[in-house]
């Protein structure tokens, strides 16, 4: 599925949707470049797991961990990763494989160790269509 988004506010209800259907164990990867909206849609996810407070990007401390929501949120960001072997120090299949919902910002830099079942989600900016427009690809990964 393939979704256009012209403002943040867009971009951060397609999240919200996600969250509010997600189901335990559920596993949400996010690929985009800096600056195109994952920390925005993030921020809708976590709203539609019920979840208040602020949500940051955890690029210092690779997971951030939510239990305030319906389901708890395990929040992770992989850019400053130099080994795969450290999300095992972050306790990385306890919570992807648990029941709270993970979403993994810049799945793309740990492949090998994401789970099958998963959906991904690729977030693409075009300057042609305007400065906030973005397209948003879904993909259940079965």
């Amino acid at each position: 599925m393939v979704i256009e988004t012209k403002c943040p506010q867009q971009t951060f209800a397609i999240g919200e949707q996600l969250g509010k259907r997600a189901k335990p164990g559920q596993v949400f990867t996010l690929v985009g470049d800096l600056g195109v909206g994952k920390t925005v849609f993030t921020q809708g996810l976590a709203r539609g797991l019920g979840i208040e407070e602020p949500i940051n990007s955890p690029t210092f401390t690779i997971v951030q961990v939510y239990e305030e929501g319906r389901l708890p949120f395990y929040h992770f960001d992989v850019y400053r990763i130099g080994d795969v072997d450290e999300m095992d120090e972050v306790g990385f299949e306890e919570y992807v494989y648990g029941e709270g919902v993970s979403l993994i910002e810049w799945a793309n830099l740990i492949e090998e160790l994401l789970p099958e079942q998963r959906v991904e989600i690729t977030i693409e900016k075009d300057l042609n269509n305007g400065f906030d427009y973005r397209r948003i690809t879904i993909e259940e990964r079965k």
